[in-house]
């Protein structure tokens, strides 16, 4: 991996025009989605990884916007 690449996944971004709104909107439909996983599967190892996903479906989302933009 390159040093350009290197330095674009760890330098942080400020939020920019309506980014920091997008953010907002991602995080919210995720913790929706959430709480429909948390209210509706058993308490368990598999409910656990799959709010543990939707995490890094949120991050890498609002990753593609600070880095992409």
């Amino acid at each position: 991996m390159d040093t350009t690449e290197l330095t674009k996944r760890f330098t942080y971004r400020a939020p920019k025009n309506d980014q920091g709104d997008r953010y907002v909107i991602i995080r919210t439909a995720a913790a929706n989605f959430a709480h429909v996983i948390n209210n509706n599967t058993p308490d368990s190892r598999e409910k656990s990884l799959a709010i543990t996903s939707l995490e890094e479906v949120v991050h890498w989302a609002n990753a593609s916007i600070a880095r992409n933009e």
